[in-house]
C-alpha cells in the first residue's frame, strides 16, 4: 500500500514538474514572440531611410503604372477615322479628334496634320519629335525606382555594420565574450539587411515591370507613326 502512495506521488511530481516546464516554455514564447513594429524598431536608426525608401517606391510605382496604362489605352477606330477624314479632307475634324482623344497617339498624329503639305521627311521627324517626348513623359520618376533598388539593400548592409561594430566594441569594454551576447545584438542589426532586401528586390521587380508596360506604350507609339505617314504617302 506504502509502494501504492509513493508512485502515486512520485507520477503526481512528475506532472507537476512537467506541466511547470511546459507553462515556462509557453510564457518564454510568449516573451519571445514580437510584433513587426517591435521587429522594426530594434533594426535600429538606419531604419528610417529604408521606410522612406519604401514609401518612395510604392508611391511612384502606382503613380508611374496609372499613367502608363492610361497611355497605353486607345480607341481601337482611331486611326481608321484619322484616315477616312484625312481622305475626305476633312482636317478639322481629323484635328477634333485628336483633341478628344487626348492620349500620346493622338498628340502624334494631331502633330503630323499640323504639317500636312509639308515635305514627308519634315512631318516625319515632327512625329518623332512628339513620340520621344511623350515617352521622355512617361518614363519621368520611373528612374526613382531602380535608384530606391539599388540604394535599399546598400543601407540595410551598412546598418548591419554598424551594429556589428557596436557589438564588437561592447565586448571589448566589458570583456564578456558570449555566444548569446553575440547573437542577442547581431539578429537585432540583421533586420536592417532583411528590411533593405526586401525593399530593393520590389522596386526592382515593379521598375522592371513598368518598363515592360512603357515598351508596349513605345510599341504603339512607333506603329501609329509609321501608319500615318503610310496613309500620307498613299493620299499624296
Amino acid at each position: 500500500m506504502y509502494g501504492i502512495l509513493l508512485g502515486i506521488t512520485v507520477a503526481g511530481s512528475a506532472v507537476a514538474d512537467t506541466t511547470a516546464k511546459v507553462a515556462t516554455q509557453v510564457a518564454t514564447k510568449a516573451d519571445v514572440q514580437m510584433s513587426l513594429w517591435e521587429l522594426v524598431v530594434k533594426g535600429g536608426i538606419i531604419m528610417i531611410p529604408i521606410l522612406l525608401l519604401s514609401l518612395l517606391a510604392v508611391y511612384f510605382f502606382f503613380e508611374r503604372l496609372i499613367a502608363i496604362r492610361k497611355a497605353s489605352k486607345s480607341d481601337t477606330n482611331f486611326m481608321n477615322n484619322i484616315r477616312d477624314f484625312i481622305y475626305d479632307v476633312k482636317i478639322d475634324s481629323a484635328k477634333a479628334l485628336c483633341k478628344a482623344t487626348n492620349s500620346p497617339v493622338s498628340r502624334m498624329v494631331e502633330k503630323g496634320i499640323d504639317r500636312i503639305g509639308k515635305p514627308i521627311p519634315e512631318i516625319e521627324r515632327s512625329i518623332e519629335s512628339v513620340g520621344r517626348y511623350e515617352v521622355s513623359k512617361l518614363e519621368r520618376n520611373l528612374k526613382i525606382l531602380g535608384i530606391v533598388a539599388g540604394i535599399a539593400p546598400m543601407l540595410g548592409f551598412i546598418g548591419t555594420i554598424m551594429g556589428v561594430i557596436k557589438i564588437f566594441y561592447n565586448i571589448s569594454l566589458s570583456g564578456n565574450f558570449s555566444i548569446g551576447e553575440i547573437s542577442g545584438g547581431l539578429y537585432e542589426k540583421m533586420i536592417t539587411s532583411a528590411s533593405g532586401l526586401i525593399v530593393g528586390v520590389l522596386a526592382y521587380a515593379g521598375y522592371h515591370y513598368l518598363n515592360i508596360l512603357l515598351d508596349k506604350v513605345i510599341f504603339k507609339l512607333e506603329d501609329s507613326g509609321i501608319e500615318f505617314i503610310d496613309l500620307l504617302q498613299k493620299e499624296a
